[in-house]
């Protein structure tokens, strides 16, 4: 069986690359076709797919293509139109919602979009670009008519549909009237280390892709609010770290980006990781905190509501403001949550179990 995968593009490295990363691992002899790819900007994961077999497009040959990535997503649909697969069984899309993988010439093959979220920019959900100021509010607001229209049109190419999860499930039956399967992205769980769990430190964690719908602003403003001590890690993105550290009191360190391992040690030592995501797709971040037995203190909204578990992982609060997350963060510290109980729960997003129910899916429907 010869199958092909396609990604948006590769210049960050987030979930939807790690989801990407275990599918190379599953068919290493897959090429990766995308429109740009861009190693040098993948930080501490620059090394990922050097062994993989990566074909872009001839937006490759383009000078400062690293700062077109928006301007793309308006050509995007023919850029992939141009892929032909038609020696191939399959073809599996991992959609992140920024481009329209779906749009790919398949031939005979049989198309199977892993949608990490239909786009949610131009179906109300809050992205990290702005939308809303000058020219790009009006650009943007004829691009959601056509947007809306592209993506329609490339729903009808895929065969079927692999959602990241039940929130995102329910975004593809309201916006495509498509059924799919719920398979959760891989996540490494295997982080667990009693030394760091040991080691704990007063401090709360908050990071990943510092980008505005992300509202790290709330953490940030809680913790200086309640004089408590946070690490934030992450890449930023179109200058947030800058917004988020201009109000930061003395009490907020930014790490910047970190190697994994240094990232699973801050992980295992914090006291709680904060997640105050909108609409969160998936969220593995969460997940990957409570695989190295810290609980999550979270904004109960997408798919949070799915890994973390009220009161015994972990506890959300209900609005995204920061009087409501200094509630949680207060009746928290009137908790006893185990780490025992967040390493067993994120045992249920394993690695193992993607790879499995991928053949397993695939198998029964090729």
């Amino acid at each position: 069986m010869r199958v092909a995968l396609v990604h948006d593009y590769l210049k960050e490295y987030g979930g939807a690359e790690g989801v990407l990363g275990t599918l190379h691992e599953m068919f290493p002899q897959a090429p990766i076709y995308t429109t740009v790819y861009l190693p040098e900007y993948l930080g501490p994961n620059r090394g990922k797919f050097n062994d993989a077999d990566i074909r872009p497009s001839k937006l490759q040959f383009l000078p400062f293509k690293q700062k077109l990535i928006g301007p793309i997503t308006m050509i995007s649909p023919l850029i992939f139109k141009l892929m032909n697969f038609d020696g191939y069984d399959v073809v599996i899309t991992s959609a992140t919602g920024a481009y329209f993988p779906n749009f790919v010439n398949k031939g005979r093959a049989k198309l199977i979009c892993y949608c990490h979220t239909p786009p949610r920019y131009i179906y109300g959900y809050k992205t990290a670009r702005n939308w809303n100021r000058g020219i790009l509010k009006v650009i943007g607001s004829l691009f959601i008519v056509l947007g809306r229209k592209l993506d329609f049109l490339a729903s009808k190419n895929v065969d079927y549909y692999i959602a990241n999860s039940k929130e995102v499930a329910y975004r593809i039956k309201r916006f495509y009237g498509r059924d799919s399967q719920v398979i959760y992205p891989p996540v490494d769980v295997r982080t667990y280390n009693k030394e760091h769990t040991t080691k704990k430190g007063n401090y709360y964690l908050t990071g990943g892709r510092l980008a505005r719908n992300k509202r790290f602003d709330l953490a940030v403003a809680a913790c200086t609010k309640l004089n408590l001590p946070l690490k934030v890690f992450g890449k930023s993105f179109a200058g947030y770290k800058k917004e988020l550290k201009s109000f930061a009191g003395p009490t907020v360190e930014f790490l910047g980006e970190i190697a994994e391992e240094k990232k699973r040690e801050s992980m295992g030592q914090a006291k709680a990781y904060i997640s105050c995501s909108e609409s969160e797709d998936f969220g593995i971040t969460p997940v990957e905190v409570m695989a190295s037995g810290t609980p999550v203190i979270a904004y109960k909204s997408g798919g949070v509501k799915e890994t973390v578990v009220d009161k015994k992982t972990g506890v959300f609060f209900n609005e995204l403001s920061v009087k409501s997350l200094t509630r949680a963060i207060k009746q928290f510290d009137t908790l006893e949550i185990k780490s025992s109980d967040c390493v067993t729960q994120a045992q249920k997003f394993s690695k193992e179990r993607f790879e499995k129910e991928i053949k397993d899916f695939i198998s029964t429907k090729i």
